[in-house]
């Protein structure tokens, strides 16, 4: 089970931190946890993701450089911070956790099939 958390309104410039707690699984036990996020009529679009068991990362262009996916696995949690946000970050984000090879996420594959369990999502909001 995931549970994510952090989303709220903040203004373009600014900075919000998401977490996602996981349950029932340890997360260094290779799981790979992707951040995604969805907008309204539009297709979920894998920004981030993570290897738990060596802290290897995946960024999608467009949020590279802004936004920081990191794992604490002691505490079973994912976090994305998110910095410089713009109008264009609003979406619902979503939380998964899969077991896969991040290298699939390199070769332009990190799709939502690749994960086995979702978390519900947190609204962000940045206004202009």
């Amino acid at each position: 089970q995931l549970q994510a958390s952090g989303g709220g309104l903040v203004q373009a410039g600014g900075s919000l931190r998401l977490s996602c707690a996981g349950s029932g699984f340890t997360f260094d036990d290779h799981w790979t946890i992707g951040w995604f996020r969805q907008v309204p009529g539009r297709e979920r679009e894998g920004i981030s993701c993570i290897d738990t068991s060596d802290g290897r990362t995946y960024y999608k262009d467009s949020v590279k450089g802004r936004f920081t996916i990191s794992s604490e696995n002691a505490k079973n949690t994912v976090y994305l911070q998110m910095n410089r946000l713009k109008p264009e970050d609003s979406a619902v984000y979503y939380c998964a956790v899969g077991k896969f090879p991040l290298e699939v996420a390199f070769l332009g594959n990190h799709q939502p099939g690749l994960y086995n369990f979702w978390g519900q999502g947190t609204l962000v909001t940045v206004s202009s």
